[in-house]
């Protein structure tokens, strides 16, 4: 701690121990007083006898000392709850936040501050590639400011409190925050290691424009990937910490095509994020709002979904009666048919081994999607099931 914060916290002690010592003297003092009070009355009365006498001053004494007491206590045990509560407020950054050594926040703003190529953009935000003056890559994913009810002061400790919590995660599946800056007009610039290969949705266009040819093998590695990410924010994460907006466009591939999930937590941090309408949210979120670690479960059986059949769930496909209505429902209807391998993506078939693996796959999306959060599984049993896929 800094010379001067030592003299500040010094002299708050000081402080407290004062106020403190004065209430208690000021509780002694009243209580003598009225204790006081009452014997002078009771000795201008005729005097009792001895035994009556000393049973009643005990009686006054209890009576006088144990209010006042439990009074003293109260106030002490909330003066100590506020100074401790006051001692503990995450205090609020200026400036660049930066979790990486090697990036500077001089360095970090001068290119933040200058023309950066633009990746893609959506209702929230923009995503761009920048490089520092050191010749290090980075993403940098711009969130528009939102409207909430909270002060502003508390509404920025919280989030500065939510993304120092997501700076802390480290898995080899998720993207890892280096850095964020808050903007001067209440949006939020999040730093991310850039990954050239891009999202699993950038290239699923790719597959489906025949520019691009991703095997089984790769797409369940994918897969179980993007799983054990989940499975380190559920089981392995306290508190734990859900997913909220789990889609393609939020699965980054490397060069190896190891996915490593971005995002996550944001959507419970943004609200103007676009995860109810993204069609990768399960049907609870609409009935009524509540969201589990099931629900990032249902988002996954989407996703697996996507892998297995290379169609996007708003394909116009989707829209017409002969598909249920949704990848979900057609996926159901077809292995409940037993005609599930019409649903798989024709560019994947190859030997036979691997497509009872895919119709294996097939049958835990089906699972994942259930309309039931109870009937899907947990992301820990799906890293079993999934990892066992290739003994089947």
């Amino acid at each position: 701690m800094e010379e001067g914060g030592r003299y500040t916290l010094l002299f708050c002690y000081k402080q407290l121990f004062t106020l403190i010592w004065l209430l208690v003297s000021f509780f002694c003092y009243t209580a003598a007083y009225c204790q006081e009070k009452t014997t002078r009355h009771i000795s201008s009365q005729p005097p009792p006898p001895k035994f009556q006498n000393g049973l009643k001053r005990i009686l006054l004494s209890i009576a006088l000392g144990a209010p006042t007491g439990l009074l003293g206590a109260f106030l002490f045990a909330l003066i100590v709850r506020s100074f401790v509560r006051y001692l503990n407020r995450t205090p609020l950054l200026k400036g660049p936040v930066i979790f990486s050594p090697k990036i500077a926040p001089k360095t970090l703003q001068a290119a933040l501050a200058n023309e950066n190529h633009l990746l893609g953009s959506s209702s929230n935000g923009k995503y761009y590639r920048t490089v520092l003056d050191n010749g290090l890559i980075i993403a940098v994913k711009t969130l528009e400011p939102f409207q909430s009810g909270s002060p502003e002061k508390s509404l920025k400790r919280k989030i500065q409190q939510e993304l120092e919590t997501l700076a802390s995660l480290r898995h080899r599946n998720l993207m890892s925050l280096r850095a964020y800056v808050r903007e001067p007009g209440g949006g939020v610039s999040l730093v991310y290691d850039y990954v050239p290969t891009g999202s699993l949705d950038d290239v699923m266009h790719r597959v489906r424009d025949n520019q691009l040819q991703l095997g089984w093998e790769v797409r369940l590695r994918i897969a179980v990937g993007v799983v054990k990410g989940l499975q380190y924010l559920h089981f392995d994460c306290d508190p734990q910490i859900l997913h909220y907006n789990l889609k393609p466009t939020n699965v980054m591939l490397d060069a190896e095509f190891e996915p490593r999930l971005a995002d996550c937590g944001l959507a419970k941090l943004m609200p103007c994020l676009d995860g109810a309408t993204s069609g990768y949210s399960a049907p609870e979120c609409f009935l009524n709002c509540r969201y589990t670690d099931k629900s990032d479960v249902f988002s996954f059986g989407m996703v697996l979904g996507v892998l297995l059949t290379g169609r996007n769930p708003t394909d116009p496909f989707f829209r017409e009666p002969a598909s249920g209505g949704s990848l979900g429902q057609w996926l159901r209807h077809l292995q409940q048919a037993g005609e599930a391998r019409e649903a798989l993506d024709t560019s994947i078939l190859g030997e036979e081994g691997e497509e009872d693996e895919m119709l294996m796959a097939v049958k835990i999306a089906v699972v994942c999607l259930s309309d039931s959060p109870a009937d899907r599984p947990s992301s820990d049993e799906l890293v079993h099931m999934l990892t066992q896929l290739h003994s089947f």
